[in-house]
């Protein structure tokens, strides 16, 4: 096994420990994404705007440890399923407990174990589907969100429809969302 192996989760554990710095914080990133999601989303409210900052946060959190967990892997070329899956797993809830620890130390930034969980599994999803072929993993995780856009949007118009609130673009994401859940539904399955 080359040591050239180990160049990309390294350099990839120093991106996230350079994201990791103050000027990656909540505060410098919306200055950024907050007036590109105001333009891009014209229609949004500014709590949708900010929830969207959010979304975009958690995600590349679970995006930069998928990442790091599959270069580990492929760094050791372990092809053993569940063995192979473990130790690249492993450095990067590492990575991701020092990364926060790192954070707590910054003026700008908080540790937060929830965002270790988060990573830890962004990590093993990313594992999960390397080694279990993506094909099934996407099927199942496309089937999650689209429930959760249908019925979560649901539950979110009726709320704003019971406390006077306007829905905006929910009128017609939701409905949207119930059409591509019913065409998941009832398309082939393949074995």
């Amino acid at each position: 096994m080359s040591a050239l192996r180990f160049l990309p989760p390294l350099g990839w554990t120093l991106l996230i420990a350079w994201f990791s710095s103050d000027g990656w914080g909540a505060a410098h990133t919306g200055t950024v994404l907050l007036p590109l999601l105001g333009r891009l989303l014209p229609w949004a409210a500014p709590e949708q705007i900010a929830a969207l900052h959010w979304l975009a946060r958690k995600t590349a959190h679970a995006v930069e440890y998928g990442v790091l967990a599959a270069s580990w892997r492929w760094a050791l070329a372990s092809r053993e399923a569940l063995r192979g899956c473990l130790v690249p797993l492993a450095l990067s809830i590492v990575t991701a407990a020092l990364d926060e620890l790192h954070q707590a130390t910054t003026l700008t930034r908080a540790g937060s174990p929830a965002d270790v969980l988060l990573d830890a599994a962004g990590a093993a999803t990313t594992l999960l589907a390397v080694s279990r072929g993506i094909r099934p993993v996407l099927d199942r995780l496309t089937g999650a969100l689209l429930w959760l856009a249908a019925a979560g949007g649901t539950a979110l118009l009726a709320l704003n429809w019971g406390i006077g609130a306007p829905s905006g673009w929910l009128w017609w994401s939701v409905p949207s969302a119930w059409v591509a859940l019913a065409a998941w539904l009832m398309r082939p399955r393949h074995a």
